[in-house]
């Protein structure tokens, strides 16, 4: 018999469940002292003030933690969360930890002390254990009144060091915390909050998922040892508007990497305001099949509100009672700034919603296991889910899956020779080289014997996590040892596979070793191996698979989906008898493994399968190319190749493919001697890999930018010493063509078109730049020339938040400007006393929490009363200009600026410290200060408002009769031809809009971020995994192209070469729903494109798979001489590129005047501009179908336009 549901999953069943709001917001109400915080008991406490320690309140003032629970209990919650948010020994140790760290740097050695102290522990132990206990009381009472169920979740709060982003901008392999030190610190806590009596654990505001997935190891090992199993609810933060964690993941990519921790819920809460929130808590409730629960903040911060935020218990009810009515929600309640009232509205908002449909299993719910007789059958149908930064949806459909096999240390003697040679960056390359080649999941190894395999696999793995374009695809940790496997898999924040285990040692180390896999949250590969050794034929390898499935299923409890069976790919051509059917084994015992084990994958080392013509590539990729599509025919899922070298099946020499087909076949006791044969008259050639280099024939500023925006280190020495020559100065470079790449990433991370690992490398390489020209600036500073300036930078008293300020100091110090942070939790006294002493040039105060807005002011003050004239600034989440203009800047004379993030810092400093631009930069800060402080005077003064009828009388009397309005020059369509000479540069190239552009914007809905009224781009995009355009593909592309030209844009030129394809526009203006008048945006152009023209493609080639890859937005077109040199570059590509012969005709290059490449249109005839009466089956090729799927599939409807007679044909092929 399955267990009784827990009562909170039965009410979940029931209805939306209302958890409570802020805990923080509450306190902050009850203006509480240092003494509060001390209270009796740690009155006498040295070193540190404690004010700002919200969980020391659950031993000093336990009665006000109680009142507010009771006041949420009351509004309408279901469930309380104890006030332990930091209750770790690391997420106190800013607080109660005495010991300063060694050289004022906080490493694993700190850590490990401080998670070792015994003092620090017992405390910790004694909040949680009373943190648990008030909130039960009030609970129990609150309960015992209504007559109705309340529970009580554990707080599980995140850590202020993460485990997946080095602080050391020098170092980005370097983690100041251990996997196991954050196990520990989580495990005393739920430890303590399970004794306390807590219902259920929430782990939230998870912004770094390997931290999480310790916290979610340690509850494992908590209900292991107890042996209490409580509901589990995992709550995410999305921290900016690319939709991803701080550490990078997207929301899929995220439930993917926690889901092995069978939740009971997982949702969203915190960073976000409901507007901003919706569109990635709708995602999650279509993708996850656990409960949903989402608590936003109350908006953005806002310091000028009463609660720091802007949203007020009626303009919050609302939204999130939409969400309830979509049907996204099972658990609503709020964040920071939410109060009781909040809860109340909400509570009654969401009363009559039905809670969100989740799938359960006979009734028992969606967090539980299957049963033995429910697991094969519902196994058949689901998919293997991995992550990296970004999600992997392993299923039948996706086809073969490559593993890149050459960051292998025993595989790849290229890859070993970095390794050896401590050459981590070279390896990197070879890493993004796979990616790049089109792997979905990277093979790391690191067994040599004359390293240290832990530690380099360790190593590698940091490193690779500071990579986004490796790290977005998910890792196989791959390894003889198990230990080094382990190493590994603590440095993973996504979903990994293990490679591998197998039952050489013997049940209970194979269980051991699979269970341990499952609480790291892996899939695992099974290796054909058992205590007799290697499985070498068919009988052998699927009787050991047979056994390992029925362990993992029955006693590990293994999901089916995450097995993958690797029935081991051996060396055939060997000469040996007994070798020579080693193919057809692996084949038949694929077939049989997909017919038998539901649920399992496949995988396998192709290229063990041609080790006797090792040195030969071309026999050797002819092998593996043929062996692969025997094999996928029989159900091999994914296999470990080299993927940028994989041949052709189809394009095999035709004899060579044979003899190769007559050994893997075992076609003939001849075959190996007719392959060797033949292989010593073939000359070895292999695929050299092709690199895209198309952007380094662009001038040198463009290329700094690319690099920037990249994140690519190859030529930074060579571009950099280029624009040196060109510049009069090196600081000249930094100032001009660096910070304007720079500028590009802060937008783009703005936007939320990048996220934060790919803005730290980014920050590297302008570091790299950087030091390239210091020599010659420590030069010119011999000369006379002044350094770039001193900051000394701290997160002011009571808060422990430095996430921003220290990624604000790593790009200040890529930009040569020397950093004093001064850390956390720092007094003002300590502030200024250091600037003194190391003559800072310039402050800068950090926070995150809203009383450290006071703190900030008090700074400021300060500063006005010691005299001191450096320049202030201001940053930190519920920081805004705002504030800082109304309640800042009053109480500071000098310059006080608020920095918006760590992109626009450098601009900031730059302009505080440039002589020749101080005073003016300082002049228009103010005058912008000063009227932001007007505006938010006219919002608090009173409005005196008149009543409906008399404001009605007292209008503007206007008599319409007699009006008749001007008739226009010309009635109809007037159609005028485009010319670089004419039409088009009638209008300023600078991309400055003419007078009426005030009323003409872009939609708001695809904004990228610098599209700008009436300005120009040049666009790039490549096809994915560098497919090759066929000639018809390319006219296809050029085509469409042209059919919007004049539709959607003016188009300068075009030109498809065979894998990538430029244009230069200007998009056109439209009427939007509401008639107002806007542009097509890019994200809209290119989508119509890429969408139209990939089905069009995959249909003329006969097909399928993905065609196009992301484009770049890489050029906003600034003058005319810009224009003109991007339309030479774009229209002379061919020739360039070397695909045609100067001055020969290219027949994929369009430009105005070119006509023989479509009709001409410029006409003034009537007749002409009479609008034509088009039939809906030509209109049907130029459909843009995206849309309606992605309604209909939001909406689970089958739409009856399929059927229609007309269009329905082309809808039903695109829609399936």
């Amino acid at each position: 018999m399955p267990p009784d549901p827990h009562p909170l999953e039965e009410l979940l069943r029931q209805r939306i469940v209302v958890l409570d709001g802020a805990m923080g917001t509450m306190i902050q109400r009850y203006k509480l002292s240092e003494a509060d915080y001390r209270g009796a008991r740690f009155r006498d406490w040295k070193g540190k003030d404690l004010k700002g320690s919200l969980e020391l309140l659950l031993l000093t003032r336990p009665e006000i933690i109680e009142e507010i629970h009771a006041q949420y209990l009351e509004a309408g919650a279901d469930i309380i969360e104890t006030n332990t948010f930091s209750a770790t020994t690391i997420g106190l140790h800013d607080f109660l930890f005495r010991e300063e760290p060694a050289n004022g740097r906080k490493d694993r050695q700190f850590f490990q002390r401080v998670v070792d102290d015994v003092d620090l522990r017992a405390l910790m132990h004694e909040m949680n254990v009373a943190g648990a206990t008030i909130a039960r009381r009030a609970a129990d009472h609150a309960a015992k009144q209504a007559g109705s169920s309340r529970f009580v979740a554990g707080s599980i709060g995140p850590l202020p060091v993460t485990a997946s982003i080095s602080p050391d901008v020098n170092d980005p392999s370097f983690r100041a915390v251990t996997f196991d030190q954050l196990r520990q610190a989580y495990f005393d806590q739920v430890r303590a909050l399970v004794e306390g009596g807590v219902d259920l654990l929430i782990v939230e505001t998870i912004f770094d998922t390997l931290n999480a997935k310790a916290a979610l190891f340690a509850i494992a090992e908590v209900f292991q040892q107890t042996g209490k199993k409580l509901p589990l609810m995992i709550s995410g933060t999305v921290t900016d508007r690319s939709g991803r964690t701080l550490s990078g993941q997207t929301v899929e990519a995220f439930l993917i990497s926690i889901g092995h921790a069978q939740p009971l819920i997982v949702g969203l809460n915190c960073s976000l305001g409901p507007d901003e929130m919706e569109a990635f808590i709708e995602e999650l409730a279509r993708v996850t099949p656990f409960y949903v629960s989402a608590y936003p903040n109350a908006g953005l911060p806002d310091p000028l509100s009463e609660t720091g935020f802007p949203e007020t218990p009626e303009t919050l009810a609302p939204k999130l009672k939409t969400w309830a009515e979509n049907g996204w929600l099972n658990i609503v309640g709020g964040c920071c700034g939410t109060t009781p009232a909040h809860i109340r509205a909400i509570a009654n908002a969401v009363r009559d919603c039905k809670p969100r449909a989740v799938e359960t299993e006979n009734g028992r719910g969606a967090h539980a296991l299957p049963r033995e007789d429910e697991r094969k059958d519902r196994a058949r149908d689901g998919a293997l889910q991995l992550s990296g930064f970004e999600p992997l949806n392993v299923t039948p459909e996706m086809g073969f899956v490559v593993i890149g096999e050459r960051t292998n240390i025993t595989g790849s003697p290229k890859f070993s020779k970095l390794i050896l040679g401590n050459d981590f960056d070279g390896a990197l390359a070879v890493a993004r080289q796979q990616v790049q080649g089109g792997a979905n999941i990277l093979d790391v190894n690191m067994d040599e014997g004359m390293i240290d395999s832990e530690a380099a696999m360790t190593r590698f793995l940091n490193l690779i996590g500071s990579e986004p374009e490796i790290a977005r695809i998910p890792l196989m940790i791959d390894s003889s040892k198990w230990s080094v496997i382990e190493a590994g898999l603590k440095r993973v924040q996504g979903k990994a596979v293990v490679n591998s285990i197998s039952l050489k040692n013997g049940e209970e180390e194979f269980l051991r070793q699979a269970r341990l896999v499952r609480r790291y949250g892996a899939a695992v590969i099974v290796m054909a191996f058992d205590e007799q050794g290697q499985a070498d034929t068919f009988e052998r390898k699927i009787d050991i698979c047979a056994r390992a499935y029925k362990f993992l299923t029955e006693r590990a409890s293994f999901p089916p989906n995450d097995i993958i069976f690797d029935p081991n790919i051996l060396t055939v051509a060997t000469g040996l008898e007994e070798h020579r059917n080693y193919a057809v084994d692996f084949i038949e015992a694929t077939r049989w493994i997909k017919k038998n084990l539901p649920g399992t994958r496949v995988s396998g080392g192709v290229s063990n399968i041609s080790f006797s013509f090792r040195g030969n590539n071309t026999v050797r990729e002819a092998m593996h190319a043929a062996f692969l599509f025997h094999a996928i025919r029989d159900g091999l899922d994914m296999g470990i190749v080299n993927a940028g070298q994989l041949a052709v099946y189809e394009e095999i020499e035709p004899e060579l493919r044979e003899r190769v087909e007559d050994v893997l076949l075992n076609r003939g006791a001849d075959a190996t001697e007719r392959l060797v044969e033949f292989a010593e008259n073939v000359k070895t050639k292999g695929k050299a890999p092709i690199k895209d280099e198309a952007w380094r024939a662009e001038r040198v500023e463009d290329r700094l930018k690319h690099a920037l925006v990249k994140g690519i280190v190859d030529y930074i020495d060579i571009d950099t010493e280029e624009a040196r020559q060109k510049c009069k100065r090196p600081l000249d470079v930094i100032e001009g063509p660096l910070m304007a790449g720079m500028s590009v990433v802060g937008d783009l991370f703005g936007a939320g078109k990048m996220f934060l690992p790919q803005v730290v490398k980014s920050a590297r390489v302008m570091k790299k730049a950087v030091a390239y020209l210091m020599p010659f600036m420590e030069a010119e500073k011999s000369a006379g020339a002044k350094p770039q300036g001193r900051i000394v930078m701290a997160t002011v008293k009571g808060d422990v938040h430095d996430i921003g300020k220290n990624i604000v100091g790593v790009v200040l110090q890529c930009n040569n400007y020397e950093v004093v942070d001064l850390g956390v939790m720092v007094p003002a006294a300590k502030i200024l006393e250091t600037a003194r002493e190391r003559k800072a040039d310039v402050i800068g105060l950090s926070g995150l929490i809203t009383p450290s807005l006071d703190e900030m002011v008090h700074v400021a003050q300060e500063m006005e009363r010691e005299g001191f004239h450096l320049p202030l600034l201001i940053g930190g989440a519920t920081t805004s200009r705002a504030h800082t203009a109304v309640k800042i800047a009053p109480h500071y004379r000098s310059s006080t600026v608020h920095v918006l993030d760590a992109s626009r810092a450098v601009g900031v400093v730059n302009s505080l410290l440039n002589e020749k631009q101080k005073a003016a930069f300082d002049a228009k800060t103010r005058a912008e200060y000063a009227s932001l402080r007007e505006q938010h005077a006219a919002k608090t003064r009173e409005k005196k408002l008149v009543a409906l009828e008399q404001a009605r009388a007292n209008r503007t009397p206007i008599d319409w009769s007699e009006y008749r309005p001007p008739k226009p020059e010309f009635l109809g369509l007037r159609v005028y031809a485009s010319s670089l000479g004419s039409a088009r540069g009638s209008r300023a190239v600078s991309g400055g809009p003419p007078e009426t552009s005030a009323d003409v914007h872009y939609s708001k809905r695809h904004l990228p971020h610098f599209e700008r009224p009436w300005a120009k781009y040049a666009i790039t995009w490549s096809t994915s995994s560098r497919r090759t355009l066929s000639e018809a593909a390319r006219k296809i592309v050029l085509d469409c192209v042209l059919y919007w030209n004049e539709r959607r844009y003016e188009l300068y030129a075009a030109c498809v070469m065979p894998d990538h394809v430029h244009i230069l526009i200007e998009p056109r203006v439209r009427r939007d729903a509401s008639h107002a008048t806007e542009f097509y945006s890019l994200t809209e152009i290119l989508h119509t494109i890429k969408s139209f023209t990939a089905h069009k493609i995959n249909k003329a080639e006969q097909k399928s798979g993905q065609v196009w890859g992301r484009e770049s937005f890489d050029r906003l077109i600034r003058s005319e001489s810009d224009l003109r040199e991007k339309f030479e570059y774009i229209t002379r590509n061919p020739w360039n590129a070397g695909i045609a012969r100067p001055g020969e005709d290219y027949s994929w290059v369009w430009y105005p005047g070119k006509e023989a490449s479509r009709p001409a249109t410029e006409t003034n005839t009537p007749a002409a501009c009479a609008p034509q009466i088009i039939s809906l089956e030509t209109l049907v090729e130029y459909i843009d179908w995206s849309p309606f799927f992605h309604v209909w599939e939001l909406r689970g409807r089958y739409p009856a336009i399929l059927d229609d007679p007309t269009i329905g044909k082309q809808a039903r092929e695109l829609f399936d």
